[in-house]
């Protein structure tokens, strides 16, 4: 009798579990990270939830670093099942979603971006170099004699290059969360550190103290942070026609009635300047997914069928229509090979 009794408290204890699993599911893919792929995310969210007539997934703009965070903060239904970044993901994030439980995770890169420093289109465009953009906007900048880090004294664009109006420096841009933050810091201002030579050749004695120089901005009001919302920058140049805003090109793509990308060293920021790398400041888009959420979360697979098809993401597909940058096809065939045949990240994959 006893053993009857503790089997049905095992099969009870079971089905309580099973039902308490089953009201903690969801019917919608939730999908957090960049505030650059969101856009790109929801029309496919769109699209597949009207053509497949499931719940349309949930796409939340949390910046690349939150995103990451959030999605390797575990397994299950509490947790986001993707997350969009504009930037590749670090190793410290891959460990931190392994420690977690987050083992097997699925590495899509979906295409290219630019990232540019726009101006109002009432005033004429700049012409900028990288080394302007590090002179410009970090924490130290080089004194009078090689090895000198100094505090940044400069305060208008003609302080820092002769050939530029004496307008204040004013940026805005995005927060340390953002992956257009990392980006803009290892292409831009890094891209214009590498030009000083003693600074450049502490990439070989210091790497550490070569980074802290190149990518830390300064604190001093002429950077300011405008969180993760691309149309509040957009709304600020139009008022102020004098600053600058720094975003990805999609959102340039879809605001040039009012605002209008900076030359950088002489490159226009177009569609084909950064799918053919001739464009300075481009950089790879990304999302990650949780296999294990897979069969679990209904429509996943579908939404990356949907995110991988050429009808979405090919030359000329509606994402090539929003202003991404398409993969060649060969990299996008087996990039959707890959995706739709669910193939983890093994951690080999030369992640920072």
């Amino acid at each position: 009798m006893n053993k009857r009794t503790n089997l049905f408290a095992i099969l009870l204890a079971a089905a309580s579990v099973a039902a308490a699993s089953s009201a903690l599911a969801r019917d919608s893919i939730e999908v957090v990270g960049s505030s650059t792929v969101y856009p790109f995310s929801t029309v496919v969210a769109e699209r597949y939830g009207r053509s497949s007539g499931k719940p349309t997934p949930k796409i939340e703009s949390t910046g690349s670093g939150g995103g990451m965070k959030l999605f390797c903060s575990g397994v299950g239904t509490n947790y986001p099942d993707i997350t969009n970044s504009s930037r590749r993901m670090k190793a410290s994030e891959f460990k931190k979603c392994q420690t977690n439980g987050v083992k097997d995770v699925i590495e899509v890169h979906i295409g290219y971006d630019g990232i540019v420093i726009a101006n109002s289109i009432k005033v004429a465009p700049m012409k900028l170099t990288r080394k302007d953009i590090f002179l410009a906007l970090a924490a130290k900048v080089p004194g009078a004699v090689d090895g000198e880090l100094i505090e940044n004294p400069y305060k208008t664009w003609k302080d820092v290059n002769p050939a530029l109006p004496a307008t204040a420096i004013e940026v805005m841009g995005p927060p340390p969360t953002s992956g257009t933050r990392d980006a803009f810091a290892e292409l831009g201002l890094e891209g214009g550190c590498k030009k000083i030579d003693w600074i450049n050749a502490l990439k070989k004695t210091d790497k550490h103290a070569f980074k802290e120089v190149c990518h830390t901005i300064r604190e001093d009001g002429v950077y300011i942070e405008a969180g993760e919302n691309d149309n509040l920058i957009v709304q600020k140049l139009e008022a102020n026609p004098a600053a600058l805003g720094v975003f990805g090109f999609s959102f340039l793509d879809q605001n040039a009635d009012k605002v209008q990308g900076s030359l950088i060293e002489s490159v226009e920021p177009t569609f084909e300047s950064i799918a053919d790398k001739s464009y300075p400041i481009s950089r790879p888009l990304y999302f990650y997914v949780k296999k294990a959420h897979v069969g679990v979360v209904p429509g996943i697979q579908g939404y990356l069928n949907e995110f991988t098809s050429e009808k979405a993401w090919g030359e000329e597909g509606y994402l090539a229509e929003k202003g991404m940058i398409p993969l060649p096809i060969k990299e996008r065939r087996a990039m959707a090979e890959n995706t739709r045949g669910l193939v983890p990240m093994t951690g080999k994959e030369g992640l920072k």
